[in-house]
């Protein structure tokens, strides 16, 4: 089973997802962040790489992704890639995964590119108003990533809000379910975690 989770940045996709892991079972679920493929950019000074447009679907090997799924789903164990966001490049060591009962994809452009969407078999978009995914983006990015507030700011304005209009939202049209503020969202959340223990449990099937 692959479940798919987009949205803005800042939507709550993560805390969705953290919520479907820690309730189901990290011991059944495979995590693939969308975040985690994104293109190394070594062969890029430093200056280069912080011009890049990282919420474009280009700045992501999403092929790669693709690879992985199908990998996981025919018994295969991937090296999942581990992305630093203060460098703006991908760390040398990887991280083993082995085939579980569910592959969890979480990203803002995961609908985006029609080879990945066609894998998933349930496909969640978390839909957060714009005002406060800024808010959550800015803290996160400042707190985790050590980016300046101007930097956060000139980045939204440039690249982060343009390429939501022309790309994420318009992907929530391929979503099944459309859930507001995510994984706040305690009733919606509760609802999509009773439908995939009943799919796992052979309650249930995907053409109910």
């Amino acid at each position: 089973m692959v479940l798919g989770i987009a949205g803005g940045t800042g939507s709550g996709k993560t805390t969705l997802a953290e919520l479907i892991l820690n309730t189901i079972g990290r011991d059944k679920i495979n995590y693939l962040p969308h975040d985690a493929y994104y293109n190394d950019q070594k062969h890029l000074s430093f200056e280069e790489r912080a011009r890049v447009n990282y919420d474009h679907p280009d700045a992501l090997e999403t092929s790669l992704l693709v690879r992985h799924i199908r990998q996981l789903k025919a018994g295969h164990t991937v090296e999942l890639p581990v992305y630093d966001f203060t460098t703006h490049s991908r760390k040398e060591q990887t991280i083993q995964v082995e085939p579980k009962r569910v592959i969890l994809v979480e990203g803002i452009l995961v609908f985006v590119e029609r080879d990945l969407r066609e894998l998933f078999d349930m496909k969640i978009f978390v839909d957060t108003d714009s005002d406060i995914r800024f808010i959550r983006r800015l803290m996160r990015d400042i707190e985790d990533r050590g980016r300046t507030i101007q930097s956060v700011c000139e980045q939204y304005l440039k690249t982060v809000r343009p390429m939501h209009l022309e790309f994420v939202e318009f992907s929530k049209r391929f979503a099944d379910i459309i859930i507001p503020e995510g994984g706040l969202n305690t009733v919606a959340s509760d609802m999509v975690i009773a439908r995939l223990q009943a799919l796992l449990n052979g309650e249930a099937s995907f053409e109910q």
